[in-house]
């Protein structure tokens, strides 16, 4: 571990590793602010990469803008820095996610350091998974991992996946009857492979997955009705393996910290050899979100289904170049 104070070309290494985070339809709502007097680094949400019929509360922005944040932690304890973090540290600045003091002597935080290797390896997975199980001993750690971040993990019984598919489907529904919904989805991919390579950000052709044959997995089809090149159909694992994350209450402070909790949770069944996908189709309806929680859990609101297994790692997703988004004053 080093004591050096930070430098520029570290911190955009950070920042780098940082973006790596998953957010809702890769819109990367984040931007990094470089105080290098002080060793401060801030994370602020990027009002410009909201989206008003999908997440009109911007509660997954700020999941996102956590998930990235726990990249950041994981990166500057790696880098041999503390990561002392103070979250929405200004009432009058809401914008002002978190700030991350990186001056002060290392952190102790090994565990969060082991992390590191996952961070550019995990990849969200919209493929089939087989139908392996997986072992007691992985999912303790996982709900470990939530803990550590202030949140919950919990894996429902077979009765309460098969409400949460027939509410995912239901969403799915409703999105195919909303046009504004549609419309905003189109804004975030593409359609065809390559056919905008130059795009920094949203989701291209190529991580769709295949198309389902049957609707076992709750896995969202961004093309819709859209049709996509030499996509093909397969057939998912037909009991899929579902975790809820979620907290006691809802406010921004929880959802910066479920995203944290997210993201440690993601990093950690990479580093188990699990793979993964996001579903969040049902949350985006408040009519539907109160009946995704597990009535035999404490955890009062969900913030993100997430669909576990053994499988083919998903593609990487592109970024947006450190330029863009790190400011150094």
């Amino acid at each position: 571990m080093s004591s050096r104070p930070p430098d520029t070309a570290t911190v955009a290494e950070v920042v780098e590793d940082a973006t790596t985070a998953p957010s809702m339809h890769n819109a990367q709502p984040w931007s990094f602010r470089f105080l290098r007097d002080s060793g401060v680094l801030q994370l602020r949400g990027d009002p410009s990469r909201t989206m008003p019929v999908e997440d009109p509360t911007n509660r997954a922005l700020h999941l996102g803008c956590g998930a990235a944040l726990l990249n950041l932690r994981v990166a500057a304890t790696h880098a041999g820095w503390s990561a002392v973090t103070s979250l929405l540290p200004d009432p009058a600045d809401p914008w002002l996610f978190a700030s991350v003091d990186l001056s002060g002597p290392p952190g102790a935080d090994e565990e969060l350091a082991l992390l590191h290797p996952a961070v550019r390896r995990r990849h969200t997975s919209r493929f089939p998974f087989t139908d392996e199980e997986i072992p007691e001993a992985l999912m303790d750690g996982l709900r470990g991992a939530a803990l550590l971040e202030g949140a919950r993990l919990t894996f429902p019984h077979a009765w309460h996946v098969k409400s949460l598919l027939d509410l995912v489907h239901d969403a799915e529904g409703r999105e195919a009857l909303t046009p504004e919904v549609r419309e905003e989805v189109a804004r975030w991919t593409q359609t065809a492979e390559g056919s905008d390579a130059t795009r920094p950000e949203g989701i291209p052709a190529e991580a769709f997955g295949p198309r389902q044959w049957g609707a076992n997995a709750p896995v969202r089809d961004f093309a819709g009705r859209r049709a996509v090149p030499g996509r093909e159909t397969a057939k998912f694992e037909k009991w899929p393996r579902l975790a809820l994350l979620g907290t006691s209450t809802d406010h921004p402070m929880d959802w910066l910290r479920a995203g944290q909790a997210m993201e440690r949770v993601l990093l950690q069944a990479t580093q188990d050899g699990l793979v993964a996908s996001l579903t969040s189709q049902a949350l985006e309806w408040p009519e539907l979100r109160w009946a995704v929680r597990d009535p035999s859990s404490a955890v009062g609101y969900v913030h993100m289904v997430i669909r576990l297994g053994y499988g083919p790692v998903g593609p990487a997703t592109p970024r947006r170049p450190v330029g863009e988004v790190l400011d150094v004053v």
